[in-house]
């Protein structure tokens, strides 16, 4: 392998230093989620819509699967809306969050505008942009995170102040945000310790063993329905936009009823997948089965290699973080083992200029 110094010549945009600072961006984005307003509104349904594509839609994600783990937060159904104009089901008691990194999203912003007509309980996520501008035009409650990330690099911005503004709904009990309170200093401990960890490439780095496993093979996450699926959609975003390395996910247990029976052929591509298993230690004991027995099944479809990966902590909130954090990393690595810079995605560029020009 490359030396250390040869390693991170291919990181010319410098995306190790934003990593490292991962966990100083959580603190500040708890901060921000500190000072979100309330959702106020007795006719509310027990439900948030949340409107973005990317980075945006992913921290959407993550909220989405927490909360479904979140005692006191069940009862709250999040939907994640990746599309053009609003949800057809969106009507005067439901909740729009339209999240836009660069507040320029033309998605978004067509959600934005078509959810005006239908909801006044609209609330914005964004840096700027177009959106800022349309909220404070139309006095719509905007949160302002920190412009200067990669959208999917700003995954603490992305997370944090909305989940801070779905536990103020009247539909989540004061148990979950209690619990929430309560993880933080954890999650952030945590996090702190990857960084170290994952900073150098060492020999105990675990991000670059993992990603030295995926070099020239097939990567295929696993997660388990409402605790890591999610996760796993982030690290298959990540190989594919930091390390430009194709990737593939799904979720148990939906993959055993389907997928699970795709593993035969073509038989060299089958010989050259690495199948990562994202698991917690609060999985649904008939989760934790299916897992083992699908990583027998793995085995003897004579899959390159077969690991589990799961996160740190006692807490939910550190666990999520830290498995997100991990993937980072590993996404990280796997680039420059590439031999490309992590940060640049030309192709979207290339794809966003056509959609432009197209108008």
């Amino acid at each position: 392998m490359a030396t250390a110094a040869k390693l991170f010549d291919h990181d010319r945009s410098n995306m190790r230093a934003v990593l490292r600072t991962f966990p100083e961006q959580v603190r500040h984005a708890v901060q921000i989620a500190e000072q979100v307003p309330p959702l106020h509104g007795i006719e509310l349904r027990a439900e948030v819509v949340v409107a973005g594509v990317g980075g945006s839609a992913i921290g959407a994600d993550l909220v989405r699967s927490y909360c479904a783990a979140l005692r006191g937060a069940q009862r709250l159904r999040i939907n994640v809306w990746r599309g053009y104009g609003a949800p057809p089901f969106l009507d005067r008691s439901s909740v729009l969050v339209a999240s836009s990194y660069s507040g320029d999203t033309e998605e978004t912003l067509s959600v934005y505008a078509d959810a005006r007509k239908r909801t006044t309980h609209l609330y914005c996520i964004t840096t700027g942009g177009q959106l800022a501008r349309l909220a404070k035009r139309h006095r719509v409650p905007c949160i302002l995170i920190p412009a200067g990330f990669q959208p999917r690099a700003a995954i603490g911005y992305s997370f944090f102040p909305l989940l801070g503004l779905v536990l103020g709904h009247p539909a989540v009990e004061d148990t979950a945000r209690r619990t929430v309170q309560r993880s933080i200093p954890e999650t952030i401990e945590v996090l702190e310790q990857l960084s170290e960890e994952c900073a150098e490439p060492t020999p105990d780095n675990p991000a670059l063993a993992l990603a030295k496993l995926l070099r020239e093979r097939l990567p295929v996450v696993y997660g388990a329905y409402e605790r890591t699926d999610a996760i796993a959609l982030r690290w298959r975003g990540q190989i594919q936009e930091n390390a430009k390395q194709l990737a593939f996910s799904h979720l148990l247990p939906e993959m055993n009823h389907n997928e699970i029976n795709g593993w035969h052929y073509p038989p060299e591509l089958v010989r050259r997948s690495v199948v990562l298993l994202l698991r917690d230690r609060d999985d649904h004991r008939r989760i934790a089965l299916r897992f083992d027995a699908l990583a027998d099944i793995l085995r003897r479809a004579k899959v390159a290699a077969v690991r589990t990966v799961e996160g740190r902590g006692n807490s939910l909130l550190a666990r999520t973080m830290s498995l997100v954090y991990l993937g980072d990393w590993t996404s990280y690595y796997l680039a420059l083992l590439n031999g490309v810079d992590p940060t640049p995605v030309p192709v979207i560029s290339r794809l966003k200029h056509i959609l432009a020009t197209a108008r």
